[in-house]
């Protein structure tokens, strides 16, 4: 089995490529069943990427059909295989690949996709050990000491603009996980959560219970927007929920637009309205850059951790080629080993029960004996050579074979 990545991110496309491609969970793991046929698929969409990871022992048809669920030929994508795959996956799960280095937000994006994918063997492990390798690197390192996601990155960025929050009134558009973080920063800098719209009205109560804040129906959300300083929108919406026409008159007083959002949820026309400053998701990396200079240090010692883990599961998939080949080699000499007992059963007839029991120890222990150095050096080899090594044993000891076909025979079909 081949693993096989092909993906788009922050580094390769800006935001209004990325959310043509952009799926929430449910859509996610309906392209995974999708593209699950005859192999395993998992699929990883966030605000920053969109990747298709798929086990296959065609790694050039899985490339080619997950390529073409994500791109139509439109978009440009990144392919990556095996270890480079796997090495690619950890450095995403322990936050080394995000616009914020280190935020805690990926790794239960991370799990969620594993969970609703379509694995088998290769990708249970693959993400398992992702996910292991997310958790060491945020346990033995300070990589998460910094502003921790792009919520409180986007907080950061408020201060900088209205110099302090206290003060300052807050609407959140959608009640998900990403507006709780966002208002969880900002209430920590002194701004008041003051009301919160979702289309789902309980979650939006919920949230706003949290903060001391009310609860609004979406249809009212135009009289919020000309009481508040700063608005969060991060909803799952697929067009724009706040546009231009929308926009209330400001009147000199400014306003503080965070699109956190992917599809994005505000037009880009309101920038180019009097006292509205919008920011989406990519405008955060001026902020990210000026504030996380501890983070990239420690980037260095979890670099180590991932590369070590992506050696781990290079060489167990090295091994799925190897095992049945040992397991063969094994089969083979025990079948010998028995066999020529049985040839000699008539010359121990003689021996006690004791006898017998040491013969069959004895002749075990030299068969193991013989076979262990050369098992040592399939496992190394495959780790190290690929299957060439795996082919050459099989084909030296006629694993496969049938055992009847004496010397210059053929084997038997």
């Amino acid at each position: 089995m081949n693993l096989v990545l092909v993906g788009t991110s922050h580094r390769l496309a800006p935001v209004e490529v990325r959310e043509r491609v952009a799926l929430d969970l449910d859509g996610a793991a309906e392209l995974a069943r999708h593209l699950a046929d005859g192999g395993e698929a998992v699929c990883l969409s966030t605000c920053n990427r969109t990747e298709v990871y798929l086990a296959h022992r065609d790694p050039e048809l899985a490339e080619r059909l997950a390529a073409d669920a994500l791109a139509e030929g439109e978009i440009e994508l990144y392919r990556l295989r095996d270890e480079a795959a796997a090495l690619h996956l950890f450095r995403v799960a322990a936050g080394l690949d995000s616009l914020v280095p280190g935020e805690g937000e990926i790794l239960g994006q991370v799990r969620a996709a594993y969970e609703a994918g379509a694995c088998g063997p290769v990708l249970d492990r693959l993400f398992r050990q992702a996910l292991h390798a997310g958790k060491k690197v945020r346990a033995e390192t300070a990589i998460g000491e910094s502003p921790a996601s792009v919520s409180s990155a986007a907080a950061a960025l408020a201060q900088q603009v209205f110099g302090e929050l206290d003060g300052c009134s807050v609407l959140l558009v959608g009640a998900g996980d990403v507006s709780e973080l966002a208002a969880r920063s900002l209430a920590a800098r002194g701004a008041s959560i003051s009301a919160v719209t979702s289309r789902t009205q309980g979650r939006a109560e919920e949230l706003a219970a949290r903060f001391g804040g009310q609860a609004i129906p979406f249809d009212r959300v135009g009289d919020e927007l000309a009481r508040a300083d700063v608005v969060v929108s991060s909803t799952s919406d697929p067009g724009y929920v706040l546009t231009a026409e929308r926009m209330p008159e400001r009147k000199g007083r400014p306003l503080f637009v965070i699109d956190l959002a992917v599809p994005r949820d505000v037009e880009p026309a309101v920038a180019d309205l009097d006292d509205c400053y919008l920011y989406d998701i990519d405008d955060l990396e001026a902020v990210v850059s000026e504030s996380l200079n501890g983070r990239w240090r420690e980037a260095a010692r979890a670099e180590s951790i991932v590369v070590h883990e992506a050696g781990r599961f290079r060489d167990w998939q090295a091994s799925l080629d190897v095992v049945p080949a040992i397991a063969s080699l094994r089969e083979r000499a025990e079948s010998i080993r028995s066999g020529e007992l049985a040839k000699a059963a008539g010359r121990l007839d003689g021996l006690s029960e004791s006898e017998r029991r040491t013969v069959e120890s004895l002749t075990t222990q030299i068969v193991n004996k013989l076979l262990h150095v050369p098992i040592v050096r399939l496992k190394e080899a495959a780790a190290t050579e690929g299957s060439g090594y795996v082919d050459a044993a099989r084909h030296l000891f006629g694993l496969g074979e049938d055992e009847d076909a004496g010397p210059g025979r053929k084997p038997r079909k």
